[in-house]
């Protein structure tokens, strides 16, 4: 046997990877808004979230129920305070607008 050195390449760290195939496949905004979504409670904290649910995400909207039109009437004069929450985190950018919709999830009334 002869010896031989090996050679170890630096490991790459694999932080970012979903973000770069995601913007590699056109579809990050997409994916940023759905961040918004899943990560509604966090962003408007346990008291709002309780009342309004995100349900979903499209074309720059980010649609929420809520619970009677007592709730969407007070959260709609809170809507730039709640963008502004929103646009704290990184992938909030992608939510130009928030529609609020009576009803809760799985009965949601248009």
């Amino acid at each position: 046997m002869t010896n031989s050195t090996v050679s170890w390449k630096k490991p790459k760290e694999i932080s970012g990877v979903l973000d770069r195939m995601m913007r590699g496949l056109g579809l990050s905004r997409q994916f940023d808004g759905w961040q918004v979504v899943a990560n509604w409670p966090e962003i408007v904290g346990p008291a709002i979230a309780e009342r309004a649910i995100a349900e979903r995400y499209e074309d720059g909207t980010l649609y929420v129920s809520v619970e009677d039109d007592v709730w969407r009437q007070q959260l709609s004069m809170q809507i730039e305070s709640i963008l502004k929450d929103v646009y704290t985190r990184p992938y909030g950018k992608a939510v130009r607008q928030i529609r609020l919709q009576r009803g809760r999830k799985g009965n949601v009334q248009k």
